[in-house]
């Protein structure tokens, strides 16, 4: 027994912006066949009802030629026996020759079409003289066959040079990839040394001397006031351990600050602000982690705002929701400063922050100064973006 042939390679693939890859393949195929049939044509004088049947099953045939390269030449070569046509056969072996990779089938494919071409039809005793120009013939075929070849594999290795180089992008890009998270765990590992180094010694010495202040203090007012900042400030070294934590892993995951503020933790905020501060009202307790985190911050973001360049002032945080439960949120209004304000950094990134943090829920942040002299900061969240 025979090993079959091996099964044809898938068509390479065309060069992108090629003007033929953009050509639609039953186009193509159409054009194909109507020149196999000119070519048939040509050769039709004086030919058989047989020679006339196989050039038209091997016209019809060049439709599947892609599909089945290799049964469809092998059904042009009694045509190309009976009649004295090459284009038909030439189409067939070269798209054999674009999806196939064994190199020695083809060689006999060619070498068939060669001794197809060559020998007469009908079979018959030949002369010396005519088997030698037969032999003559063959030879000349059979190189003439070499283009289709040639042509059909050079179309194959193109494709697959086209598709080595889009894989070696693919890996260069992935390499850039690779070249950017490193540069980013650097600057995150800086960070986080930065902000243990600087940032976390400074507020340490801040919550020490607090607790030194609330010690020593003989006046309440003072004790109330150094307890709230060490508080405070024992708060913010804790978000900062967890800030260093998420700058120093490694990014292969999300990850959070934990634990994350909700709606039980504004009460503690607002009592231990710093300020004479008051909450009220309520917002549904179903609402998402993410739509409490958001009202947590813009709380927390509008007293520290309170505190930071309206000393003296009064705050009033008010929490509510539409009586249809199509939206809620939180405002956060507080009166006039009562005395001189400190000049504290501010360079309204928080407002920014927030405003960026309310889009990703679909809300609305407004803020701006009261008429009364004071300033009012506004949360909306709509009920469909609580997610």
């Amino acid at each position: 027994m025979t090993a079959p042939a091996p099964a044809p390679a898938p068509a390479p693939a065309p060069a992108p912006g090629a003007w033929w890859a953009r050509i639609p393949d039953p186009v193509v195929d159409a054009v194909v066949v109507a020149v196999a049939v000119v070519d048939v044509l040509l050769s039709l004088e004086d030919a058989s009802r047989v020679a006339q049947g196989m050039a038209a099953v091997a016209c019809a045939a060049l439709v599947l030629r892609r599909r089945f390269p290799l049964p469809v030449f092998l059904l042009t070569l009694p045509a190309s026996l009976m009649l004295d046509i090459v284009f038909a056969p030439f189409a067939a072996l070269f798209t054999l020759a674009e999806r196939s990779r064994d190199r020695r089938l083809l060689v006999v494919c060619a070498v068939l079409f060669a001794v197809a071409s060559a020998a007469p039809w009908p079979l018959n005793d030949l002369s010396s003289h005519e088997r030698t120009w037969t032999l003559i013939y063959f030879f000349y075929t059979l190189a003439t066959a070499a283009a289709p070849v040639l042509l059909g594999q050079l179309v194959q290795t193109r494709g697959d040079l086209a598709r080595r180089l889009v894989e070696i992008e693919e890996a260069r890009e992935h390499e850039r990839l690779l070249h950017s998270q490193a540069v980013l765990a650097r600057e995150r590992a800086q960070l986080a040394r930065e902000m243990h180094d600087v940032v976390s010694h400074q507020v340490s010495l801040i919550a020490v001397q607090a607790g030194a202040l609330q010690v020593a203090a003989r006046e309440p007012d003072f004790k109330e006031g150094a307890r709230t900042i060490r508080s405070l400030s024992v708060d913010t070294l804790d978000e900062l351990r967890h800030m260093v934590t998420l700058l120093r892993a490694s990014g292969g995951r999300s990850t959070e600050l934990t634990p994350q503020p909700t709606l039980a933790d504004l009460h503690r905020l607002v009592t231990t602000s710093g300020i004479d501060a008051e909450l009220t009202g309520e917002i549904p307790s179903d609402v998402s982690t993410t739509a409490q985190r958001a009202v947590y911050r813009t709380v927390q973001e509008a007293l520290t705002n309170v505190r930071k360049h309206a000393p003296g002032a009064r705050a009033a945080v008010h929490l509510w929701h539409t009586a249809d439960g199509d939206s809620f949120g939180v405002t956060v209004i507080n009166t006039p400063s009562t005395r001189p304000s400190l000049p504290l950094p501010g360079s309204q990134q928080g407002l920014i922050g927030l405003r960026e943090r309310a889009e990703l829920l679909g809300a609305t942040l407004e803020s701006g100064p009261t008429p009364n002299g004071g300033y009012e900061v506004s949360l909306r969240i709509p009920a469909r973006g609580d997610v």
